[in-house]
């Protein structure tokens, strides 16, 4: 009951309470009265920190908040308020500052809270907090769902997390804070009533639409409880949709939200807390999320479920289990396992699910962990807490559709199963549809079940299963949907009934012909059921039909009817023991190689018709007992046919003996490939040999062991190949003499081969894969017999292989041809010095086994490389002093060895070309006439123009000689001369580099 304590008149206009004291304010000061009305303190505020206007008193703190934008906060717990903070002027810290519209401070008096108007008189949608002990204001504003700071976070989620946490931010956004409190115990928890603002419902609605398929209604005031930590920043715990019922939120303390209901309207039955007596009826309370079914609970539960629902809203879910493990409550077991589906955490909530006694869930959550991807096991765990939508998410994220379409289906939501099965599962669509049609079966409509049967391809039995009762809709069902099956269905039922011209009919319809054939049978009618059988050609009506033949002792047709059912060993069984032997033969040859090999059984023991024995051995594969029987029978075109079958998994025996009839028949090529056949190499090429049959390249390659044959051995393998390769050498074929030498592994031989087809480019090839001085030898003794003045490329491989031969000997000999042919062909002495030269180095470098020679030959390149590089200066000499010039001349013609290096022509050349020019024809006369005394030939036109010839003998009247044929000087710029020169002179300068 409410008695009076005291009374006294007062001039405030805010009045709060606290034990034995009233507050009340005044200008620039705060009464602190007794009931009775007594000032027993004043609590005074300066000019610059304003007016009190707010006070709010929380635990044994007073927090007062003023006209000029001061925060401060008193400790009540003494006999006499003390500050418990300096006076905070949030003007400096907040722009667009208006004016203070609420504070409220938290239990211990550390943080408080603060609502504002704007410069321009509306709300603003952040909550400020103002810690005391770090002098520190931070914020969150409803309007974009983000606080000012890191630290303060409302969401704390996981990546799988994100889309939820994404939908309750939704409902936060576009508002602005009404009103707010903290807990009358507990200093970390915080509740704000937050509405929608008046100018962004039309915005909000509008996104909410373009994000969701179906439309959403924005409710207007959202209930947000928090938990405020110094280490985790602003945690939102939970929210919800404020109830019609309730007027406007009063406060919080654990474990109730308080409300007050409006006048005239009563309580929903869960919200209801009516038959408390303590609570007036104009107060409704709400428990809060973690402590429904522990109202009722003392201190210690009180704080263990605070410190759950704390480091659940966290994430941490071993400290959340640590707090409640000695709690028995069912409900917080369950509340925590519902937690786990947020954080994933299945081994928690298996300890969840046994304290809370769930055998189901547990059995379901222990089967469902084959499963590999985690979401799809955490959707299990959902399930069996009844978090249907959690659980839908879960499978969607992680795209396991098909156990989405099981989840529907238990669920009742056939349409969406339907629907995710035709978009996502379609491996699954018709099980779906069976399990729907079963599902609409049970509920007793019939005609969707039907469709769905049909959909699902099961209505072939399952209707006629459905509908067995009513036979009349079962026939018109059958009739309607023209299915063979079910006309073959309802044909074996009516034939059941003894029904059977109707049977017939719809056989005939389902084209079961077996089941017309067999029903005329019965009934007698054999004609009618050969005519079926021979119309259709069915092998199961033939072979039904040729066993009531047999029956009836008809062979012909029996064996007629077996052979159109393709029942060969029964028409074979039917003609042995018949003596249809014409028959036989043509059914053996269409049957299997048993059948064939019985059949050829019987005609070898009847003694007749051995020519068709052989056949059928031959047919079934028994090359040997065919060959035996060809032999003894002396079937020898049967024979040639069984010998081209023959390969090299036969027995060797009957190769060589086929082989060995096809040499004495003089079919030499059909004996060697036996003979190859059966892996008698030696005899095919001494074959090949003694008959001239030439060694194709598919004959050696089949006569060429593989190196990976275990059966022979290396040495015998390369012999065979040395062998194939002399006689391919012998019968012409130098190219596979060539390939065969080569897998023999002697190159040498190879490279002979190869030089007898003349083939330059494979010449060059081989060599230069080959990488043997011998072989570069050869191949560079072979290039030289080619035109290699002509081919620049020629001369280079020649100059190369012998450098990579390390003939250097052999080298110099080319260098001294090279020389030569310069100066017999192109009289070009500078080039066959540069020849001589190269001659000279190679032939020192060269380390010949004869050394008595080597000097020789050098002795002898010296002293032609002497001569040359004379008359080499001679001509040079000749531009510059034309008379010295003709006395080196001179003296060089004395020299007796002068043509081993210098053609003497050359020499009397230059003297008789000199003499003409100065008009001495009588001196020019008498040099050509030395000249041609001197050479061998007396071929002086080859040496000087046939007109300066004719001038010197017109010039002393002597009569012109026939001189012989004049020779053109490359020198002079012709074609032939450039080409040369280019040819000759890159090689020696190359090898001089």
């Amino acid at each position: 009951s409410l008695r009076n304590a005291g009374s006294f008149p007062c001039d405030s206009s805010i009045v709060v309470v606290h034990e034995d004291s009233i507050y009340t304010v005044e200008p620039n000061r705060v009464q602190v009265r007794t009931l009775q009305g007594t000032v027993k303190q004043l609590l005074v505020f300066s000019e610059t920190e304003g007016n009190p206007c707010h006070l709010q008193i929380c635990g044994n703190f007073l927090a007062v908040g003023t006209d000029k934008a001061h925060v401060k906060v008193f400790d009540l717990s003494r006999r006499e308020a003390k500050p418990h903070s300096n006076a905070k002027n949030l003007a400096e810290h907040i722009p667009s500052f208006g004016s203070i519209t609420s504070v409220k401070c938290s239990f211990n008096g550390n943080n408080v809270s603060i609502l504002i108007k704007n410069t321009n008189g509306s709300p603003d949608s952040k909550v400020f907090f103002y810690d005391v002990e770090m002098d520190t204001i931070n914020y969150f504003d409803f309007e974009i769902g983000k606080a000012s700071s890191e630290n303060y976070s409302v969401f704390h989620l996981e990546e799988n997390e994100v889309e939820k946490g994404r939908s309750e931010m939704r409902e936060l956004m576009g508002r602005y804070p009404v009103s707010h409190f903290w807990d009358q115990n507990e200093p970390k928890l915080f509740v704000c009533e937050a509405a929608v603002a008046a100018s962004k419902t039309r915005h909000s609605n509008i996104t909410a639409g373009s994000e969701s398929s179906s439309t959403e209604y924005k409710v207007d005031v959202m209930v947000a409880s928090f938990f405020s930590t110094q280490e985790h920043g602003l945690l939102l715990q939970d929210s919800f949709p404020k109830i019609e019922s309730h007027e406007a939120l009063l406060g919080l303390e654990v474990p109730y939200y308080y409300f007050s209901k409006k006048s005239g309207e009563a309580e929903n039955d869960a919200e209801s807390m009516s038959g408390t007596p303590s609570v007036p009826q104009v107060v409704a309370r709400r428990p809060l999320r973690d402590f429904v079914g522990l109202e009722d609970c003392d201190k210690t539960t009180r704080d263990a479920m605070l410190n759950f629902s704390l480091y659940l809203t966290i994430g941490d879910m071993d400290e959340a289990f640590k707090s409640i493990k000695l709690i028995k409550s069912e409900t917080v077991w369950e509340n925590m396992a519902r937690m786990c589906v947020k954080t994933r955490r299945l081994d928690v909530a298996r300890v969840c699910l046994g304290n809370m006694g769930h055998a189901r869930g547990a059995r379901a959550l222990r089967e469902a962990a084959q499963e590999p991807e985690l979401d799809a096991r955490v959707a299990m765990l959902a399930i069996q807490l009844g978090m249907l939508e959690d659980a839908e998410r879960l499978y969607r994220n992680c795209k396991r559709f098909d156990l989405l379409t099981k989840f529907y289906q238990a669920s009742g939501q056939w349409q969406k199963a339907i629907e995710n099965a035709e978009t996502f599962d379609r491996v699954h669509l018709r099980t779906t549809y069976y399990n729907y049609a079963k599902h609409l079966e049970a509920l007793g409509d019939q005609h969707l079940a039907l469709s769905h049967y049909e959909k699902s391809d099961t209505h072939r039995f399952e209707v006629p299963r459905m509908l067995l009762e009513d036979l009349q809709a079962l026939e018109v069902y059958v009739n309607k949907t023209k299915d063979r099956s079910l006309w073959k269905w309802w044909a074996q039922y009516l034939e059941s009934q003894a029904d059977m011209d109707s049977a017939l009919k719809y056989y005939e319809k389902a084209q079961d012909y077996l089941s017309l054939v067999r029903v005329h049978c019965y009934l007698g009618n054999i004609q009618k059921a050969s005519e079926i059988a021979n119309e259709t050609g069915n092998q199961a009506a033939s072979y039904h039909l040729a066993r009531q033949y047999e029956a009836r002792d008809d062979v012909k047709q029996a064996i007629h009817f077996y052979t159109r059912a393709q029942a060969y060993n029964n028409a074979i069984r039917l003609c042995k023991e018949s003596g249809f032997d014409d028959h036989l033969m043509n059914l053996s040859l269409l049957s299997s190689p048993e059948d064939m090999m019985e059949a050829a059984r019987y005609y070898e023991e009847k003694g007749l018709q051995m020519d068709r024995a052989v056949m059928l051995y031959h047919k079934s594969g028994h090359f040997s007992k065919a060959v035996e029987l060809a032999f003894a029978t002396q079937q020898f075109g049967a024979l040639q046919l069984i010998a081209e079958e023959l390969d090299e998994n036969s027995d060797p025996a009957l190769l060589s003996r086929c082989s060995d009839f096809f040499i004495e028949h003089s079919q030499f090529e059909k004996a060697v490939e036996l003979l190859v056949t059966a892996k008698k190499y030696h005899e095919a090429l001494q074959l090949c040999l003694e008959q001239n049959l030439t060694i194709t390249e598919d004959m050696a390659e089949k006569m060429t062991v593989s190196k990976d044959s275990t059966g022979l051995s290396d040495d015998f393998r390369r012999e065979l190949l040395e062998r194939i390769a002399d006689c391919c050498l012998r019968q012409g074929n130098y190219h596979l003499a060539t390939k065969k030498y080569t897998q023999a592994g002697n190159k040498t031989k190879a490279m002979r081969a190869l030089l007898k087809s003349g083939d330059t480019e494979k010449i060059v090839f081989f060599t230069g894969v080959s990488r043997q001085r011998e072989i570069y030898i050869m191949a560079a003794n072979y290039l030289q017999s080619l035109d290699w003045r002509r081919e620049p490329e020629i001369m280079k491989n020649i100059i190369s292989f012998y450098t990579k031969g390390r003939a250097l000997d052999l080298l110099a000999g080319f260098y001294d041809a090279c020389a030569q042919v310069e100066v017999d062909e192109y009289q070009n002495y500078e080039k066959a010095l540069g020849a001589l030269t190269e001659a000279y180095k190679c032939l020192s470098k060269a380390k010949m086994r004869n050394q008595g020679e080597q000097e020789e030959r050098l002795e002898q390149l010296q002293n032609k490389l002497t001569t040359v590089k004379k008359f080499v200066q001679v001509r040079r000499l000749y531009e510059e002093d034309p008379k010295e010039a003709l006395k080196q001349c001179q003296i060089l013609l004395e020299e007796s060895d002068l043509d081993q290096a210098v053609r003497s022509g050359d020499v009397y050349a230059l003297l008789v070309e000199h003499h003409a020019q100065q008009g001495n024809y009588e001196v020019a006369y008498k040099y050509m006439e030395e000249m041609a005394a001197k050479l061998p030939s007396g071929n002086v036109g080859f040496y000087i123009n046939q007109q300066v010839t004719e001038a010197i003998y017109k010039a002393v009247g002597a009569p012109l000689k026939i001189i012989g044929v004049q020779r053109a000087r490359h020198s002079s710029g012709e074609d032939g001369g450039e080409v040369e020169e280019e040819v000759a002179e890159e090689p020696y300068n190359d090898h001089e580099d």
